[in-house]
């Protein structure tokens, strides 16, 4: 039951226009492509129930908000394949975002989440480490990242997240990074202890005050630098910057600075002949992460990177661009449910075999380590690797003229 904070059900509802619920025709076109119904078949758990639990709420149907109530929303990936179907246009992301502030705001954040949560505002980062640690990754290198002594002027400011400054498994992808960057002559600056988590896990728990603190610590931090672009691997931390950061923090925040996640700038690489590629005769495909694809339309750099090295056949998954199935890496849900957001990569890795893959390529640090644990757990002989590792193992040896 909701505290105090909030005296009623219907004024939970009340905050977010009542047409938002209300377009909804119950067709039921969203269940076909939710990862959370598909895998549990509870009606509940799928778009279609929880605007009809939301609507119950608006209308006093279902006076008491209960933590079981709060369960349903908080397991959701918030890939937004059903927005992507949906023939209404219901702005399921838009409801399940005002719904989780809202339960936050009651006090009905699950205690897992709200760990989370504390580990980040406390700690700066989502494993509750050191946060001068983010540099961790940089220490077994053949050689120093000339990042981490940049003097004047650079290109852009490396912006590498939690999840590659700080998960061992991860680090291969900031060291390819910098390694191609290095190689193509690009001037770049590393933050190291001065970065935050980009609060996209905040957002996702519904505290949209804590994570817009982290926002401005971050946009000045890179402003510092006096670099005019901003690149990042992490397909959460673009969006975050790309599209939140402005919203939050208002429209002009970004003036001068320029967003990229690493595909487009290794796109943009390629295209301009700063990177030769040498022969990789293998069959790979590309998966399209929520956040880089459908949420942030970024689909064909990517693509055109793959197809720039000599003898590698793209092939794609029955279900890829806009309706790429989702890893079972978003939504908070695998701090939630780890046994259900584990159970999700499957269906998935079923698809990359059918197309006759030996390889999935990724651009997101999480789909590589949720997708490449599934396989491990499930012996499906298939490698996962992020683009930033193919180029830096493909990319010809002499350095840039």
């Amino acid at each position: 039951m909701c505290t105090d904070k909030v005296e009623t059900s219907a004024h939970i509802v009340s905050q977010v226009a009542e047409e938002l619920y209300l377009k909804c025709i119950r067709c039921g076109k969203c269940l076909s492509v939710c990862p959370i119904y598909r895998e549990t078949r509870i009606e509940t758990m799928s778009p279609r129930g929880k605007v009809a639990l939301y609507r119950a709420v608006g209308e006093d149907d279902l006076p008491e908000i209960s933590p079981v109530y709060a369960s349903k929303f908080y397991t959701c990936l918030m890939c937004e394949a059903c927005r992507e179907v949906c023939p209404s246009g219901v702005e399921l992301d838009v409801i399940m975002n005002q719904v989780r502030a809202d339960l936050a705001h009651c006090g009905l954040l699950p205690d897992s989440l709200q760990r989370l949560s504390d580990i980040i505002v406390s700690a700066g980062n989502i494993s509750d480490e050191d946060n001068a640690r983010r540099l961790g990754w940089t220490e077994n290198m053949a050689s120093k990242p000339v990042g981490l002594d940049y003097d004047g002027q650079v290109e852009m400011v490396y912006f590498v997240g939690c999840v590659s400054s700080l998960f061992p498994a991860s680090y291969h992808i900031p060291q390819s990074l910098a390694g191609i960057l290095e190689k193509a002559g690009v001037s770049y600056a590393l933050m190291g202890g001065e970065e935050r988590c980009c609060g996209y896990p905040l957002l996702l728990n519904g505290e949209s005050e804590l994570a817009l603190e982290m926002a401005q610590h971050n946009v000045e931090a890179a402003r510092v630098t006096g670099a005019p672009q901003v690149v990042m691997s992490c397909p959460s931390c673009y969006h975050m910057w790309k599209h939140t950061y402005p919203e939050i923090l208002g429209d002009d925040v970004l003036d001068g600075l320029e967003i990229l996640h690493e595909t487009e700038m290794l796109a943009g690489l390629a295209r301009a002949g700063r990177l030769r590629f040498k022969p990789w005769p293998v069959t790979v495909t590309y998966h399209d992460s929520c956040d880089l694809g459908r949420k942030s339309d970024i689909f064909d750099a990517p693509r055109e990177v793959l197809r720039a090295i000599p003898e590698l056949e793209l092939v794609e998954m029955a279900d890829h661009r806009a309706h790429s199935l989702c890893c079972g890496g978003g939504g908070n849900l695998e701090t939630y449910n780890r046994e259900l957001a584990q159970a999700l990569p499957l269906r998935r890795l079923r698809q990359a075999e059918e197309a006759g893959a030996s390889t999935i390529v990724v651009s997101c640090q999480q789909c590589k380590r949720t997708l490449a644990g599934a396989a491990r757990r499930e012996k499906i002989r298939i490698r996962v690797i992020d683009l930033a590792e193919v180029v830096a193992e493909q990319i010809e040896e002499e350095p840039h003229a």
